[in-house]
């Protein structure tokens, strides 16, 4: 039997890609918002595409804010992209 690939939608393109084709963001306890990188860490979750193009749709759309349930600050956007990248 074939095993089950976990599929994420992007929050800026709207895309179902794999889980692992995408970035996760979280929203932790302290309400500090940050990259995953693990995929495994506590906290309110949303995926992206590794491009900075998705990352400038979800600010835009405010998917990520919509996922997250929380303001993400431009300077939290910033340091997202420049660790995308």
């Amino acid at each position: 039997m074939q095993k089950k690939i976990p599929m994420r939608k992007c929050v800026g393109c709207g895309e179902m890609k794999e889980k692992k084709e995408l970035i996760r963001i979280i929203k932790n306890a302290d309400d500090e918002i940050l990259l995953d990188a693990t995929g495994k860490a506590n906290g309110r979750g949303a995926y992206i595409c590794k491009s900075a193009e998705c990352l400038k749709k979800a600010a835009k759309n405010k998917g990520l804010e919509r996922s997250l349930k929380a303001q993400v600050p431009g300077d939290v956007l910033d340091r997202i992209e420049k660790e995308l990248l």
